[in-house]
């Protein structure tokens, strides 16, 4: 997209956003790739070489459990240093000036909540991967003391403390039940909203992918905002193939809110 592409998207997609009175942003991995977390489908990267253990395999085996905690470990420490985007920083700005009402995203990075978005103004799909749970008991267990145990215990899965059940990362896996009240909170946002803006998704990710959707039969204008084409770009009243962060500064400049990014 040239630098006039761009500057003309940024201004359709800042009218609609002045015009709107209840808009949502709904993010995907795409918009944490500027953070060097790499796109879940990127080819040779560090996701397929340390797929997620799907959910019916790490209840059923002691040892499922610890391959994941072995491949946790290693993406978190490729993924340390990442920091919040210009994507994410536009984005908190545009949720404390008003400009949007909430962010449901399918990121489990927890970079909206370091770009300063506060916890009522956001919804994660797809659960947080900056800490861990029981299964069990749903006690909350910070990572240090996962690591510290699996070390202990000769490079094992630890168990909770308080009852002994599977403690396991705090994200949504493959074949796990998708969290009941953040799906609840996501869809009245969705209904409630009077646009609905997707960054970074390739919104083929179900039952998220049918936010938008629901959203635009809702009466919703819908924005794709992906370099790549998604399945629901021909319903969509705005399509950006552009990159993320550029493309948010110079909204955000169209907002007049640019000093906050």
């Amino acid at each position: 997209m040239s630098d006039a592409e761009l500057k003309t998207a940024a201004r359709d997609l800042a009218s609609l956003i002045r015009q709107s009175s209840h808009a949502i942003a709904f993010t995907g991995a795409g918009l944490s790739t500027e953070s060097g977390i790499p796109d879940f489908r990127s080819p040779g990267g560090l996701w397929t070489q340390n797929k997620p253990i799907p959910f019916q395999a790490f209840m059923a085996s002691r040892d499922a459990r610890t391959e994941a905690w072995r491949r946790k470990f290693v993406m978190d420490e490729s993924f340390r240093s990442a920091a919040p985007g210009r994507g994410h920083r536009v984005l908190a700005t545009m949720a404390r000036a008003g400009r949007l009402a909430g962010i449901i995203t399918q990121n489990i990075d927890n970079l909206h909540q370091d770009s300063g978005v506060a916890d009522d103004r956001l919804v994660e799909l797809h659960g947080n991967g900056s800490y861990a749970t029981c299964l069990a008991c749903a006690r909350r267990y910070e990572l240090a003391w996962v690591r510290e145990r699996f070390d202990a215990q000769g490079g094992a899965a630890p168990d909770c403390e308080a009852c002994g059940g599977p403690v396991k990362s705090a994200t949504i896996s493959f074949g796990q039940a998708m969290p009941e009240r953040e799906m609840q909170r996501a869809t009245r946002w969705t209904l409630d909203s009077d646009l609905f803006i997707c960054i970074g998704s390739s919104l083929v990710v179900y039952p998220a992918a049918g936010l938008p959707i629901a959203a635009k039969q809702n009466g919703a204008r819908l924005v794709i905002v992906n370099r790549e084409e998604t399945p629901l770009d021909e319903i969509a009243d705005l399509v950006v193939p552009a990159e993320i962060g550029p493309l948010l500064m110079a909204v955000a400049t169209e907002l007049g809110l640019g000093l906050d990014c």
